[in-house]
């Protein structure tokens, strides 16, 4: 088996551990049966963000179906390189769980907030406030180390770049929906990083 092999099997394996895990997280999100008005995004990011993680997403199964369907966007990458992207991969996956898990029924795919939404300042939610978004990070370097493929890098670059963008949004109605206490948990934890040192007390 060459190496395309080995990798594809991997990311296959991977997948079929992740995705039965996060569909039950989804699943139990949404046994209130509450219909989320993803409009709320605005019409840039309803628009752009879901069709470029489509592009992202079918990308990578067209590699774990047959890699040399994704050959047209291979670069060299010494084998090493991709191994540590498995690496990436597993500590992208753990931090996935962890943080579906910390969210529970509080999940969703949108800025809006559920009616019986609660605040989750536990878990990774303890020291940064998206580990959500930080796992799809992840995930993007990852998988674009172990397909060598600029193509999932372009595509999970600019769905992170539009996920950026309407963190804003989001925050804004966290803000909006609990006050003073999302206030004090903006000013002790980081967007993406843990705040550390003199960053501490920082925006």
């Amino acid at each position: 088996m060459n190496h395309d092999q080995t990798f594809r099997a991997v990311l296959i394996a991977g997948c079929l551990i992740l995705l039965p895990i996060a569909a039950y997280y989804r699943l139990k999100s949404q046994a209130t049966g509450e219909r989320l008005d993803r409009r709320q995004e605005g019409p840039f990011i309803l628009f752009t963000l879901r069709p470029v993680g489509i592009l992202g997403m079918l990308g990578l199964i067209a590699y774990m179906v047959n890699p040399a369907w994704m050959a047209w966007s291979s670069v060299p990458l010494p084998t090493w390189l991709r191994w540590i992207g498995i690496g990436v991969g597993v500590a992208a996956g753990g931090l996935l769980i962890w943080s579906l898990h910390s969210l529970g029924k509080n999940l969703t795919d949108t800025v809006v907030t559920r009616r019986e939404h609660t605040l989750v300042t536990s878990g990774p939610y303890r020291w940064v406030r998206h580990p959500l978004y930080d796992s799809v990070a992840l995930c993007v370097l990852a998988n674009s180390l172990v397909t060598t493929s600029w193509f999932l890098l372009l595509t999970g670059l600019l769905a992170l770049a539009l996920i950026i963008i309407r963190t804003r949004k989001e925050e804004e109605r966290l803000l909006a929906r609990f006050g003073g206490g999302y206030r004090a948990y903006l000013a002790r934890t980081g967007r993406f990083l843990p705040k550390i040192g003199p960053w501490r007390h920082g925006a």
